[in-house]
């Protein structure tokens, strides 16, 4: 089962974390999966940004990303060429290194 892991971040996950996740399951749903609290603020429907993920490592077996998520990405903080919305990022068979942004554009987090 292909790994994840997730770098640290100041709040989500301060020690950062190395978790599994089954292939066809979205970045997202594993990090929430593993108690890993992304912000989803519109429930995981390609419709915002708050979700959004840096892959470091695994970028290329990621599936490729659907013309919605590339401009909403334009919208999203940090934006690096390895972005993607965890919501729409489907786990291959290759592990990842993904780095969650220390902000979004939400002023407030929704506490999903």
């Amino acid at each position: 089962m292909p790994q994840i892991v997730v770098l640290p971040h100041h709040l989500l996950c301060p020690d950062g974390a190395v978790i599994e996740a089954p292939a066809g399951t979205s970045v997202c749903d594993a990090l929430l999966e593993n108690d890993i609290d992304i912000e989803h603020a519109c429930e995981k429907s390609c419709a915002c940004t708050t979700c959004h993920v840096i892959v470091r490592e695994g970028f290329d077996s990621l599936n490729e990303a659907e013309e919605k998520e590339e401009d909403l990405l334009d919208k999203a903080w940090g934006l690096e060429a390895n972005s993607r919305l965890s919501c729409q990022a489907i786990v291959a068979d290759e592990d990842l290194v993904v780095e969650i942004p220390r902000y979004t554009i939400n002023h407030a987090s929704e506490n999903h």
